[in-house]
């Protein structure tokens, strides 16, 4: 018997797997309709072709070469705010060490509802998605560490900077001092100061140096690449798309 319940519900999964749980949820929540999104062209074509979603699930980092370092859970919220098209989003998580600083700017984010860990099974999927969709809020995920975030250290005037050159250097784009203050838009003096005025105080906030070891551009260099994908995710979702050789 369908049940009144969800009958009518608009639910969007943004995963290249998407379809993998989209007949098992189109049974959990008969009546409903379950809208599938495996990149960012269907997640456009999917928010612009209905006026809002009950729900959307999506996954923190979409794990397919051709997007994990293009399209991730924050740019679907991104793009649900920029298109007028706020829902209820629910983040799907791997459990990966990679998705820290993502989950950490997740738990402040006004527009998460909820994060569900994928290995926790469909049953878990479901009544997360279940829950937020009637307007509830579930608990976020306890940190793992207790250092601060990229996000929070990106907040700032000399945060941007920070950013800009940590981004620049994620990328690949920057190899060196000349091409980083190029890349940066910056001076060279102030390229030159990444490791002692702009990351190098960051990795340390964060411990992620060891004090054993001079702090070189090599060292920050390394510690970049580290955190790319957050890294290439914020500059890209703050207008920062010069630095990683996007269009802006």
């Amino acid at each position: 018997m369908m049940s009144h319940v969800t009958a009518g519900l608009r639910i969007l999964i943004a995963s290249p797997l998407g379809h993998v749980v989209a007949a098992p949820l189109q049974t959990a929540f008969p009546g409903s309709t379950v809208v599938v999104a495996q990149d960012q062209a269907e997640f456009q074509n999917a928010i612009s072709a209905r006026v809002r979603f009950d729900v959307v699930s999506a996954d923190l980092i979409f794990n397919r070469a051709d997007l994990e370092w293009t399209f991730d859970g924050l740019d679907v919220i991104e793009g649900l705010r920029t298109a007028d098209r706020l829902s209820p989003v629910l983040l799907a998580t791997q459990g990966h060490s990679m998705e820290e600083d993502h989950l950490a700017e997740a738990r402040v984010r006004d527009d998460v509802s909820g994060v569900v860990s994928k290995s926790d099974g469909l049953q878990s999927l479901v009544d997360s998605l279940r829950a937020v969709a009637f307007g509830q809020r579930l608990a976020p995920p306890a940190a793992t560490t207790h250092r601060p975030s990229l996000f929070e250290l990106f907040d700032s005037r000399r945060g941007v900077t920070t950013a800009r050159l940590a981004g620049a250097i994620a990328s690949g784009n920057a190899a060196d001092v000349a091409s980083l203050a190029t890349i940066a838009r910056v001076s060279t003096n102030t390229a030159n100061k990444a490791a002692t005025t702009y990351l190098g105080p960051l990795m340390r906030a964060r411990n992620e140096h060891d004090e054993r070891l001079p702090l070189t551009q090599a060292s920050v260099y390394r510690w970049c690449g580290l955190h790319a994908r957050y890294i290439v995710s914020w500059c890209r979702r703050h207008g920062h798309e010069d630095v990683l050789g996007l269009p802006s």
